[in-house]
């Protein structure tokens, strides 16, 4: 009878344990997985919302056929710095980690003989809190 309680006591003991790791465990490594459609002078979606100090990872998917494009946020004073070229057709993917909380811009930094696609309108923003 001795053994059957110290067993039960231990598998409760460890039970119990689990529970309070799975609670207390850091969410810090968990990935922020995004979607954007590239179109041909356009982010679809143009506005994404992330948390900071987790990581980012944005999947491109280019329906351009031809054109290729870039998603880039170029921003020194948030130390957010991320170019990812897509070529027309195909998928790639970026990951990083914003650190800062604020709201800022990406967009395409292509350029061809008609001007840039981001005056094109080739412009999203990406909103970290």
């Amino acid at each position: 009878m001795k053994r059957i309680t110290i067993t039960l006591f231990l598998i409760l003991f460890l039970v119990s344990l689990n529970i309070l790791r799975a609670e207390n465990s850091d969410s810090s490594d968990e990935v922020q997985k995004v979607e954007i459609i590239v179109e041909s002078y356009s982010f679809n979606p143009d506005t994404i919302t992330v948390e900071a100090g987790k990581p980012v990872e944005i999947t491109l998917r280019s329906v351009a056929s031809i054109i290729s494009h870039n998603f880039t946020i170029d921003d020194p004073e948030s130390g957010l710095y991320v170019v990812q070229e897509v070529k027309g057709g195909r998928d790639a993917t970026v990951t990083f980690i914003p650190e800062k909380p604020g709201t800022y811009k990406f967009y395409c930094g292509k350029k061809n003989i008609f001007g840039s696609h981001e005056k094109k309108g080739m412009v999203g923003t990406i909103i970290i809190n």
